[in-house]
Formats: C-alpha cells, sequence, structure tokens
C-alpha cells in the first residue's frame, strides 16, 4: 500500500472522528485533498497506522477542531432560523433517522457520487464540516438556496454583471432619481 504521507502534503491533514453507522468512532487525520478512495476513506488512525474505512460502514466524517470536543455544550442540529452563509440549504435523514440540517456549496461540481460536504447549522460547535456519504441516508431534502442577497442582472450579450440598482421593466420606482448634484 502506497504511504498516505507524503512530504509536500503534511499541511493538508485533518483532524476527523469518524461515525461508524454500528455507532463506533474512530479519531484520526485524512489528507483533506484525497482521502476519498475507490475502496472508502482513507485515514490515519491517532496511533499513526493506515486504515481504510468502507463507505457503506460509515455515517459521517468530521472534521473536528478538537478530538474531544466540548461535553459541556450540546450541538444544534437545525439552523434556528434562515442561514446566512451562501450554499444550498439541506435537511439529512440519515438511516437511523437522525436528522441534521446544513449548507452545501451551491457549485454542484463539487459534489461527488460518493456523497457530500456539508457546513453544519451550528458554526460554533466543535465539527467545521461534515463528509456524508450518500449510503448512509435516507432522505435529503433542499430547504432553500441562500445567495449573498444582492440582485444581480445579466447582459445578454454575455455573462457579465450589471448594477445592482436595475428594476424590472413596468416596475414603478420608490425613489425619484437624482436630477444632479450639487
Amino acid at each position: 500500500m502506497a504511504p498516505l504521507v507524503k512530504a509536500n502534503h503534511k499541511s493538508t491533514y485533518k483532524k476527523v472522528v469518524v461515525r461508524r453507522l454500528d455507532h463506533g468512532l474512530i479519531k484520526g487525520f485524512v489528507d483533506s485533498t484525497s482521502y476519498l478512495g475507490p475502496n472508502g476513506i482513507r485515514m490515519l488512525d491517532r496511533e499513526g497506522r493506515a486504515l481504510t474505512i468502507p463507505l457503506h460502514e460509515i455515517k459521517g466524517v468530521f472534521f473536528v477542531k478538537d478530538f474531544d470536543g466540548n461535553a459541556q455544550r450540546s450541538e444544534r442540529k437545525l439552523f434556528q432560523s434562515r442561514p446566512r452563509l451562501e450554499g444550498l440549504w439541506v435537511r439529512v435523514i440519515f438511516k437511523d433517522k437522525e436528522v441534521l440540517e446544513g449548507l452545501l456549496p451551491s457549485n454542484l461540481m463539487e459534489l461527488t457520487p460518493e456523497g457530500f460536504l456539508v457546513t453544519p447549522a451550528d458554526l460554533y460547535s466543535n465539527n467545521l464540516r461534515i463528509f456524508v456519504p450518500r449510503t448512509a441516508l435516507s432522505e435529503v431534502t433542499v430547504l432553500g438556496l441562500i445567495s449573498n442577497g444582492r440582485l444581480r442582472r445579466f447582459s445578454r450579450k454575455g455573462s457579465r454583471p450589471q448594477g445592482d440598482t436595475a428594476t424590472a421593466e413596468g416596475q414603478i420606482g420608490l425613489f425619484p432619481a437624482a436630477e444632479g448634484k450639487d
């Protein structure tokens, strides 16, 4: 087996906690650029052993700040209000009926057939991102598309954005246009 640590990629290793469908946990490190392999998740456990965990055994790969987290703090799994970050707001239901809300990237090219990376609802939790394999899910629902909130129009000739103050044809203006500036 090829070594997981390459001399020029040491800085890409991230702390993860892998939650298995059988409720077991594996703590270790993954190369954030190549942890997803054809046979599953490739990782190093805390003792430095190389492991490959099949996707069908994984509930989620939690990219964490700290292995132990904060036992005094309960994590929110649902958004309390509309998310402020940009992306697709989704609700995922795992096969064991656990429900989690999060944000997927707006760029659907970042989604893989094996699963997707979710930004969790609780931005202050120990979990930074969660890789969720499709095999662990029973349902995924898109709740909304969160954008930067700015109106952007595109010209007919190309894809260059026009100004944010453009109004639709026939729509009345709320404020009169300034005729001249003093």
